[in-house]
């Protein structure tokens, strides 16, 4: 029991490593407004498929750890994680039983939500300005959440996560 409760955190970690890494890998300048945010799609993954061992506290240390890596404003990423993963954790039991199509849409729109977060926590703290591409992350995550979702969940079943 111990060993399964051990390789099901170390599989949901490794996600979250591996997400990060794709999350900071650098894109070319014109193209970073494209990048897909890996770590928000993952998060709300596993907090729709195991929300007892994904929740809220998760979310804030993955945005915390976003943050030191990007060197930017310390905590704007945790705050944004962690009410994204709140607004999926208090329907996930709806978000599960949608249709995949469906929760493209809803991620999509999540996903634009949390560049939104992201820039009135910048816009607080320093003088910034919105630049309206970067909502086509919104777009690219949805075309992103199938193909993420079917993945992710292969690999949930494969290593028995539970």
């Amino acid at each position: 029991m111990a060993n399964s409760i051990l390789s099901s955190k170390l599989v949901i970690w490794t996600t979250f490593l591996i997400a990060l890494v794709l999350q900071t890998i650098p894109w070319p300048g014109t193209m970073d407004v494209f990048r897909p945010s890996w770590l928000v799609l993952v998060t709300c993954y596993w907090v729709m498929a195991a929300p007892h061992r994904v929740n809220v506290g998760t979310g804030l240390i993955l945005g915390l750890i976003w943050d030191l890596l990007l060197g930017s404003t310390l905590g704007v990423r945790g705050m944004m994680m962690a009410i994204i993963t709140y607004l999926v954790a208090i329907n996930f039991l709806v978000l599960r039983n949608m249709a995949l199509w469906q929760q493209a849409l809803i991620m999509a729109l999540l996903t634009m939500l949390s560049v939104l977060i992201e820039f009135f926590g910048e816009f607080v703290i320093q003088d910034v300005v919105f630049n309206p591409a970067s909502l086509w992350v919104g777009l690219i995550n949805g075309i992103l959440w199938p193909w993420l979702f079917l993945l992710l969940r292969r690999v949930r079943r494969i290593w028995r996560v539970r």
